[in-house]
């Protein structure tokens, strides 16, 4: 009984220590071109949110023309 309960601590431990290993190596050969696709999308993102902000300014203003607004942009 005791025997088996070592055995399962065990494997549970090899299962647990392979994940952080796997996980670890992934970390530290992240590919850099990823990276550069990451940064180009958090800027679109950010563009694309500074364009809502304008565009709910617009529409919340108490007096706009609306067309004249958005041809502005």
């Amino acid at each position: 009984m005791n025997s088996s309960l070592i055995f399962v601590l065990m494997l549970v431990t090899i299962v647990m220590v392979t994940g952080i290993v796997r996980t670890w190596l992934q970390q530290r050969n992240s590919d850099p071109e990823r990276n550069a696709e990451l940064e180009e999308t958090l800027a679109k993102i950010n563009q694309l949110e500074e364009r809502i902000k304008v565009l709910e300014r617009i529409i919340t203003e108490n007096r706009f023309d609306l067309k004249k607004e958005i041809d502005m942009l």
